[in-house]
């Protein structure tokens, strides 16, 4: 696997496919292999997929001492430059990745040809968006099972976990994300990340999506983090906050779309 390095640390990343990059950054506590590998095929027909890990998810590592969304859209900015030295890419971010992605956008413009932000927010105020932090974090200290649990009932929607029925719903739970150190270090950049003062300075073609039945970052937090970037475009899929998992084909479709068009 490539390695670059930047602010002391050593930053993992893989290339698959041919044509221009296409940047994956992952959600919290994940890998970019956990959360986007299902969908690399659906993507190296038209660009070079890149996924590109930070510190807490896979191999990259973690200098220790406050961990900040800067410091991870340093070390994605570093992947990319690495992977992609001679033309600008395009950058998928989904959930903390939305905002690791964004301040990539925001900061390093040259880098960033198109932005897709997949159920991200704009800033720290929402005492929702704390209280649903705060119980993620009391629930792994007390219990992973328990907190698993919750997860599955939080990040998927009400008809997808009907439609998987008790079988599909034990899996989900069983199959939950492991409690690493950096998912848990991920859980304070997701209570306290501010982007107020970058997303104006966002100049790429930029496309928000927003999740109707998310319970995780609400539809509504998603239009502000819209309205927060000029120029930006919109759109929602009828899912919950899992949507890599639980409608994969209709957002790849809706990423391809804005990615290929004219």
């Amino acid at each position: 696997m490539p390695t670059t390095t930047v602010a002391g640390t050593t930053v993992h990343y893989s290339t698959t496919g041919t044509g221009p990059g296409l940047v994956l950054v992952p959600g919290t506590g994940l890998s970019a292999q956990i959360n986007y590998g299902h969908l690399v095929d659906a993507f190296t027909p038209s660009h070079t997929v890149v996924l590109a890990d930070y510190a807490g998810g896979g191999e990259t590592t973690d200098p220790g001492g406050e961990l900040t969304f800067e410091l991870l859209a340093e070390q994605i900015a570093a992947a990319t430059a690495d992977a992609s030295p001679d033309a600008p890419v395009d950058l998928v971010g989904y959930s903390l990745g939305a905002i690791v992605a964004a301040t990539v956008a925001a900061t390093r413009p040259e880098l960033v040809r198109r932005l897709v932000l997949v159920a991200g927010w704009p800033d720290a105020t929402d005492a929702r968006h704390e209280l649903s932090i705060d119980l993620w974090s009391r629930l792994e200290r007390a219990d992973h099972d328990l907190l698993n649990r919750f997860l599955a009932l939080q990040i998927f929607g009400a008809p997808f976990l009907s439609a998987i029925g008790r079988p599909g719903i034990g899996q989900l739970v069983e199959a939950g994300p492991p409690i690493t150190p950096g998912m848990r270090r991920h859980l304070e950049v997701d209570r306290s990340a501010d982007l107020s003062g970058l997303l104006p300075l966002i100049t790429a073609p930029t496309l928000v999506i927003g999740l109707t039945r998310d319970q995780v970052i609400p539809v509504e937090r998603v239009r502000q983090l819209h309205e927060a970037i000029p120029g930006s475009e919109y759109t929602e899929i009828d899912t919950g906050h899992g949507v890599v998992f639980e409608r994969p084909e209709e957002l790849v479709a809706t990423v391809q779309k804005f990615l290929l068009a004219d």
